[in-house]
């Protein structure tokens, strides 16, 4: 009897390590929740960025990515099954910033931090918020847009504006900064505005279809569009494919991400130019964020220059710097290490950038 106790304690001591060593093994599960598949990036760029930036600082973090493709109840569900699955921490890029509430409130009630990656989300508590300086990015566009605008010898120049997705903090610090250096020339008659939308979730599909109307409206008598990304940009792009223009015969400006396919635009002559925003910077800016909130050390004070007031709270802010990417400086994309030239040529070898530098 002795020996069978012992024996008993034996393996009950053993079995217990066991299970010591499997906890110690298992990896807190960070999720990164993305908007949608409209806007490539986030699929293409920013969510392997993160992953692998994760694995350089916080091994022991298993990240799970997930997309909403676009559908706010779906992501609503995708944080309550996060939470229900023990997540440490939610990256969130919200699929709609005015309806991402619901998914700030659960959050906060299951005691999950939350850190805002490039959108914002409206009416519930967040930790941090990683974003590029949308008010610079706007004054980057708007000011880009005025000097080609100024130059034109024509008065007035006609002008459609693409904007983004309607009430979210990005679209409105855009068009606070494009307007800085676009209104003066609307109020002295320089520009004339002849369309304006908003664009529902960013959609490129609709960002097209209303350039489209637009030049149809104006018997095609449009000489500029001001988009606010790579996506609206690229549906104008496409607008003026669809009805037989070529490059250059139109403007089209606003463009930001620094898109590969954008690039081939900007390259070719359809588009001016994009905000570069080096994606794989914002990443690993998000990735020490994150990492730090799971070690709990909290949000490191030394990264926080700024916040963004999401209605509910001011949002500590990670404002992450841009520039402009032109024709003239596309090698900076390349020599930032974003692109290749391989990359941003392929199918358009011919254009002269691209001959020069391949």
């Amino acid at each position: 009897m002795e020996r069978l106790i012992t024996t008993l304690l034996a393996t009950t001591v053993i079995a217990a390590a066991s299970l010591s060593v499997a906890a110690a093994e298992e990896k807190s599960k960070v999720f990164f929740l993305l908007p949608n598949e409209t806007t490539i990036r986030f699929e293409s760029r920013d969510a392997p960025f993160f992953v692998d930036a994760m694995k350089q600082k916080a091994p022991n973090v298993e990240v799970v990515v997930q997309n909403a493709q676009g559908d706010p109840a779906k992501q609503q569900s995708q944080v309550e099954d996060a939470i229900a699955q023990g997540a440490k921490l939610i990256l969130l890029t919200s699929a709609d910033a005015n309806l991402a509430a619901g998914e700030l409130a659960a959050a906060e009630k299951a005691g999950v931090p939350v850190v805002l990656y490039d959108h914002d989300a409206v009416g519930g508590k967040a930790d941090a918020h990683v974003v590029f300086d949308s008010l610079a990015v706007g004054r980057e566009q708007g000011k880009r847009a005025a000097d080609l605008i100024n130059a034109m010898s024509k008065s007035p120049v006609k002008v459609a504006r693409v904007k983004g997705n309607q009430g979210e903090y990005g679209t409105t610090q855009y068009e606070a900064g494009q307007n800085e250096f676009l209104q003066p020339l609307i109020d002295s008659g320089k520009v004339q505005v002849v369309c304006e939308q908003y664009t529902q979730n960013w959609d490129p599909v609709l960002a097209q279809s209303f350039a489209e109307d637009c030049l149809t409206k104006n018997g095609g008598d449009v000489d500029v569009f001001v988009g606010m990304n790579d996506g609206t940009t690229g549906g104008s792009v496409a607008a003026l494919i669809s009805q037989g223009f070529k490059p250059g015969d139109k403007l089209v400006t606003g463009g930001q991400d620094a898109t590969v396919e954008a690039l081939r635009y900007v390259a070719q002559g359809w588009q001016d130019n994009s905000v570069l925003k080096d994606l794989k910077v914002q990443a690993n800016y998000a990735a020490d964020v994150v990492a730090s909130i799971v070690d709990g050390k909290g949000v490191p004070k030394d990264l926080v220059n700024g916040k963004v007031n999401n209605t509910f709270m001011d949002v500590p802010a990670v404002f992450l710097p841009v520039s402009n990417i032109t024709k003239d400086n596309l090698g900076d994309v390349v020599k930032a290490g974003v692109w290749t030239w391989a990359e941003i040529c392929k199918g358009v070898e011919t254009a002269e950038v691209c001959k020069k530098n391949m």
